[in-house]
């Protein structure tokens, strides 16, 4: 196993290089052959750059839900957590999705460590408000949590050494009617905490679309929090991209200065996440957005 980079010391705390926040979608991690082709990817990224990357779980939560005859209930891309999915969701994300993603990483000597938000409750979250759904109807989402600001000292200690954080998206309830209340948090908004929590970082959310689309399917190459509420007012963004902009939203009015949507279909060591295909989304849309712009690792 190769020995950790040499990362400078943090001054109070924080890594003086520019971390990358990687958040995957499950359905990228579901076979041995994608989860291969990520861990080539950390490896490739981790030689110049700290590294924390967030996942989900995706069709392999449905499944697990399938097995144990649960049948999955969403709105708006948003899963409804009773007690029984909950268990059904720690088994999945803290447990296979998990471990497999890190120990792909492992074995091509990356030196990754398997947490969730749970871990030195870095991951604090708050119950999710009843949801307004985009049909109007008011959903209770059960035992959902909207983080709070992330704590980074955890991230920043581990990647400060050289390691790289794999962050399954659970959170823990701050609440002291419940301790220790686990809480099923989406990973898009776990991502987007996290990368808020640095004083400087990026961010690139990958999924399996080439960014977003319009209603003719063509990716649009940039938008701003105004392109974002005009896509979903309009309907054009619907169910997942609708919980998916939102909270690339929350982290752009939060001080991330920039978030790429990509399609991490063909993410690979070769390629990184410069070339991938998507979409860029800043505070202001730049005047003349370059057409086919390329994510810049510092």
């Amino acid at each position: 196993m190769r020995a950790p980079p040499a990362f400078p010391d943090p001054p109070t705390g924080r890594p003086l290089m520019r971390p990358l926040v990687l958040k995957l979608g499950g359905e990228l991690l579901e076979s041995r052959p994608q989860r291969d082709r990520i861990a080539a990817l950390a490896a490739t990224l981790t030689a110049t750059r700290p590294l924390i990357v967030v996942h989900g779980g995706g069709r392999a939560i449905d499944a697990e839900l399938a097995r144990r005859q649960i049948t999955p209930r969403k709105v708006d891309g948003l899963r409804i957590t009773d007690p029984d999915t909950l268990e059904a969701v720690i088994a999945v994300l803290a447990g296979s999705a998990n471990t497999d993603l890190v120990a792909a990483m492992v074995g091509t000597g990356v030196l990754a460590v398997g947490l969730t938000g749970v871990d030195a409750g870095f991951g604090r979250a708050r119950r999710t408000a009843a949801h307004t759904a985009t049909s109007g109807a008011i959903v209770d989402l059960g035992l959902v949590g909207d983080p709070t600001q992330a704590d980074p000292s955890l991230l920043q200690l581990l990647v400060a050494n050289g390691y790289v954080p794999v962050v399954a998206s659970l959170g823990y309830l701050a609440d002291d009617d419940t301790p220790g209340q686990v809480l099923n948090v989406n990973a898009d908004v776990m991502a987007c905490r996290i990368a808020a929590a640095f004083d400087e970082c990026d961010l690139v959310i990958a999924g399996a679309t080439p960014g977003v689309l319009d209603d003719t399917g063509r990716t649009i190459p940039a938008l701003d929090p105004a392109g974002i509420d005009r896509l979903i007012a309009s309907g054009t963004a619907t169910a997942g991209m609708v919980a998916k902009l939102a909270s690339c939203r929350t982290a752009l009015m939060a001080g991330v200065a920039s978030v790429r949507l990509v399609d991490g279909r063909g993410l690979d060591a070769d390629h990184g996440v410069d070339g991938a295909p998507g979409t860029t989304l800043t505070a202001v849309v730049p005047a003349r957005p370059e057409s086919g712009s390329r994510f810049r690792v510092h």
